[in-house]
């Protein structure tokens, strides 16, 4: 073999070689791209659109027994519509607010629980006037019936007392039965018959009595008693597929008999009671002005455009061990409040270093050669803690898995200044000990400045199962209704409504 040969066989080789690995190499990029293309395709999925929630929330007065209310009214708060809070009680007033037209349905809730529903039968615009007492009706009011919820269905059915009995199936020879002695299935075999008893083939089978199954022919419908069959009865209701212009033709027969028996002004209509447009101002009676706290009942009140399952906020107590606790805290921590609000609106006094200095030494008492200086008088007995009074403590669980939340709210006994309001919202940290995220106080004679905060409940108010605290905002005259978000013992005012005055 020539160099020059074995030079070109050389570099033949080489050139495959190169070609494999270049294939190789090709095939490893493509394999790759497979892998990398594989998670990519496995982790699309289908992005579905954003829910659109609307969702009103009020609150629900009334009073008297809530079956059967003495007087009753509905206050629009919020409305959550595009994704932010609206003030329900001016939201597209065409002329009726959005939250208060006709024929609306509030369900009535404690906590989140539905308690029953309130279907608005007519809505008022109050306005106050300077002559009033106080300026509580002001604003867009709703006005409806109360139902309670349909009670659970109970099923009628009852077990049987009496067992059911197997009897044998080859007793009765003269009864059609399946007989146990068939052939085996899927064989196709006729089963044997039973010693004695006759085959399918022994039916006679001109018996002129025996019923026949046939096909029927165009002929038939030629007989002579054709005019008696039924199918020509012309009563007998029948079905069949109709051609567009007798259905066309039928349909606009049945609509004007429809259209003209419903603008019949006599006839008569059948439903149990009056229907909710029809109520008036003498069947649902009106809650005017704010009773008492004793008189006067509230509860959340939640109209959503979509049927969503309830969802309970309240916290049960562990044991009353745990209501001790957590109460005795509370009130300690709304003692605290008091005297600090106490000590910040008192009057002046001589600060504490002044008095002592401007008061006289005790007397000393010479007796011979010493001189002994008078004890002085006892300290006074410890002042008692002021008692509190209509004392309320609620507890909650805002969100799923979330720190437990509790209310307290109480009053002190006196008129004006002495006659104090305290409010308390705190969340339990891992250790036990609650982190207070509200701490209000206030007097009756200083309302319009700070107002009291009555807690109304908990209310998932843009249906994210996560609650928020509803309390009123009340002041000498007027009132406002806001919501508090709560995480991490800080609160959040996340909506307020206008004033009433």
């Amino acid at each position: 073999m020539s160099i020059h040969t074995a030079s070109k066989e050389c570099m033949s080789q080489n050139r495959i070689q190169r070609g494999i690995s270049s294939v190789a190499q090709s095939m490893g990029t493509l394999l790759v791209c497979v892998a990398a293309a594989s998670p990519l395709h496995s982790q699309t999925h289908k992005v579905t659109a954003p829910q659109k929630v609307v969702r009103a929330v009020a609150v629900y007065e009334w009073t008297g027994d809530l079956a059967k209310p003495t007087a009753s009214r509905l206050i629009p708060v919020s409305l959550f519509i595009d994704g932010k809070f609206q003030d329900a009680d001016v939201y597209l007033p065409r002329p009726v607010p959005f939250a208060l037209d006709t024929g609306n349905v509030y369900e009535i809730d404690k906590a989140g629980v539905p308690q029953g529903t309130v279907a608005l039968a007519f809505a008022r615009h109050l306005v106050a006037t300077s002559a009033a007492i106080d300026n509580y009706d002001d604003g867009w009011t709703g006005y409806g019936k109360f139902s309670p919820p349909a009670p659970p269905k109970v099923s009628t059915l009852k077990p049987s007392r009496a067992l059911g009995i197997i009897t044998g199936l080859d007793d009765d020879d003269s009864t059609p039965h399946f007989s146990a002695r068939s052939a085996q299935p899927g064989s196709g075999d006729a089963a044997t018959p039973t010693p004695g008893s006759s085959s399918p083939s022994d039916t006679p089978a001109d018996d002129p009595g025996r019923p026949t199954l046939h096909r029927s022919t165009s002929d038939q419908s030629a007989s002579p008693n054709s005019g008696n069959t039924p199918e020509n009865d012309p009563d007998r209701p029948t079905l069949r597929r109709h051609s567009p212009d007798a259905t066309s033709a039928s349909h606009a027969a049945g609509s004007d008999e429809v259209a003209s028996l419903n603008d019949d002004p006599n006839r008569p209509l059948l439903h149990r009671g009056k229907p909710t447009a029809a109520l008036t101002e003498e069947d649902i009676p009106k809650l005017a002005g704010l009773p008492g706290d004793l008189d006067l009942h509230r509860m959340v009140a939640v109209s959503d455009a979509a049927d969503r399952p309830p969802h309970d906020f309240s916290r049960a107590w562990q044991d009353e061990a745990e209501h001790q606790a957590i109460l005795a805290k509370m009130q300690a921590a709304a003692r605290a409040q008091l005297s600090a609000y106490e000590a910040a609106t008192a009057p002046h006094t001589i600060a504490p270093a002044a008095a002592a200095a401007s008061t006289p030494p005790a007397p000393r008492k010479t007796t011979g050669k010493q001189t002994r200086v008078a004890s002085a008088p006892p300290p006074p007995p410890p002042v008692p803690p002021e008692p509190l009074l209509d004392e309320q403590l609620t507890g909650y669980t805002l969100s799923y898995g979330g720190a437990p939340t509790y209310v307290f709210s109480a009053h002190t006994d006196g008129l004006d200044h002495d006659l104090r309001f305290v409010t308390v919202v705190a969340q339990v940290d891992m250790n036990g000990e609650p982190e207070f995220a509200i701490e209000s106080v206030t007097d009756a004679d200083h309302l319009d400045q700070t107002p009291r905060m009555k807690l109304v409940d908990a209310v998932d108010a843009d249906a994210s199962n996560r609650a928020s605290l509803l309390f009123e905002l009340r002041a000498q005259n007027s009132r406002q209704f806001a919501l508090y978000r709560v995480i991490g013992a800080r609160a959040e005012q996340t909506f307020i409504t206008g004033s009433t005055r």
